[in-house]
């Protein structure tokens, strides 16, 4: 059975690990050190509470150890953006295209949906195929690129950029709640 849950400081040496592979072995993510697990811990709290950090697991009954994880941060710094996350999800294995990783996925959306965001960006370097059918799985719309944007790996990478739309864009916008007082939704 699969469990998503917000994901704690006990869970950050398992999203390190998750991720290392990514940053260490190919281009869908842009780092190129991978992040300790000290280093996650301090991401996941950056904003203590605001954004979401999720886990999905085995559940306890299987051990529960840690199948992926993804999360939502600020999109850019600048007072205007605030109604709008940047999301990021990363599997073990090959669950990105179903299984944890759309289920993972789509108790984030509904989370963010739940906090009173208005709109999720999702930066994707291409070619990732795979990526590109999750995000358009759980609501996400192709809307722009840039061209050769990254070095890695001894060639030029572009990246793509993906919205869903969360809710309405009302005016006078309504101020997102933060993560610590929604919770996980659909979990």
């Amino acid at each position: 059975m699969i469990v998503i849950r917000p994901a704690t400081e006990a869970d950050a040496a398992a999203i390190a690990a998750i991720y290392a592979p990514f940053v260490l072995g190919g281009t869908v993510s842009f780092e190129t050190e991978a992040p300790t697990a000290d280093s996650m811990c301090r991401r996941m709290h950056a904003w203590r509470g605001y954004y979401p950090w999720l886990v999905a697991t085995t559940g306890e009954d299987e051990g529960g150890g840690v199948l992926g994880y993804a999360y939502a941060g600020q999109w850019r710094d600048r007072p205007a953006y605030r109604y709008v996350v940047e999301t990021s999800i990363y599997t073990a294995g090959p669950l990105q295209r179903g299984g944890a990783g759309r289920l993972l996925y789509e108790a984030l959306i509904d989370t963010l949906r739940a906090q009173g965001f208005t709109q999720a960006i999702a930066v994707l370097s291409l070619p990732n195929e795979g990526a590109i059918q999750l995000h358009e799985s759980v609501g996400f719309r192709r809307t722009g690129m840039y061209r050769e944007i990254g070095y890695k790996q001894g060639q030029w990478l572009d990246i793509g950029f993906w919205q869903c739309t969360l809710n309405a864009s009302v005016v006078p916008p309504v101020e997102p709640k933060p993560f610590s007082e929604v919770g996980v939704v659909r979990a």
